[in-house]
């Protein structure tokens, strides 16, 4: 009986994380600054991202279809923003985002776009930014209603 349930417990752990869009590997920029990596919390001169919004609603899309969203966001902070991944809760929704560093004062987009295929009724999904900020993750999400086309 252990051993099912210990089987059942990585079937489960798998399927979780296979959907996951990672979009690359971890820049080891991020990795060794010591803004992100010392948990610091109020550093002075840590980057900071500042969106307009954190959360886009497309509203009505029809099955198949493929809708993007440009999330704006600003380093108001005193150093370089170095985004090192950008992750989703399902290979339907990807995130592209800068892949050099973002000066203080500079203006940038996380575009998020989500494929509808096979998908119906209302969906939101997470879309994950590990940067060198304080905290380290930010979250936007993306929603919308996924209807059938209707036949003419």
């Amino acid at each position: 009986m252990k051993n099912i349930s210990l089987i059942l417990s990585i079937i489960i752990a798998i399927a979780f994380t296979s959907c996951e869009n990672n979009n690359g590997n971890i820049s080891t920029d991020v990795v060794n600054n010591s803004k992100s990596a010392a948990g610091e919390v109020g550093n002075s001169e840590a980057p900071v991202m500042t969106f307009e919004q954190v959360e886009h609603d497309f509203g009505k899309i029809i099955q198949g279809e493929k809708v993007s969203y440009n999330f704006k966001f600003t380093n108001t902070g005193k150093s370089a923003l170095l985004i090192s991944r950008v992750s989703t809760t399902c290979g339907c929704t990807v995130g592209e985002y800068p892949k050099i560093p973002v000066k203080s004062g500079e203006t940038e987009y996380i575009e998020v776009t989500f494929d509808s295929k096979h998908k119906s009724g209302f969906q939101n999904k997470a879309i994950t930014i590990l940067a060198n900020t304080q905290p380290n993750k930010t979250t936007l999400r993306v929603k919308g209603q996924v209807v059938l086309p209707q036949n003419n």
